[in-house]
């Protein structure tokens, strides 16, 4: 696995430890359609809660958050509609989260949750 692509993983497992504790219960990972993928899908109460998860090993080029563009919110919404009819659950109210992780392996990672970008 290359090094980015295992950085990717290991900041999408840490995210979904961290939102389990934080009361979510996660139903899916990693949902591809045609048009994209959901890094994490997850009920928080009756809301679908979708967390869009950036990892890095430094800000050097940016903070994590700074790649949920607009146009990345826009996708991540057609998104979750998309995963809700296909899982019977057009009109459930829903929600899209971003975790932002840096995390350099020496030491522990700092996890930013943001609720309600898009």
């Amino acid at each position: 696995m290359r090094a980015k692509d295992k950085l990717g993983k290991d900041g999408e497992d840490l995210a979904a430890r961290y939102l389990e504790r934080a009361g979510q219960r996660v139903v899916d990972r990693n949902w591809r359609s045609g048009t994209g993928e959901l890094d994490i899908v997850a009920l928080e109460g009756a809301t679908v809660v979708v967390s869009e998860v950036k990892t890095r090993r430094s800000p050097d080029y940016g903070h994590p958050l700074e790649a949920i563009t607009p146009a990345k919110v826009q996708r991540l919404q057609i998104l979750t509609l998309q995963w809700l009819r296909a899982h019977g659950m057009s009109g459930t109210g829903y929600r899209i989260d971003a975790v932002a992780i840096l995390h350099d392996g020496q030491t522990p990672p700092v996890i930013e949750h943001v609720k309600a970008v898009g």
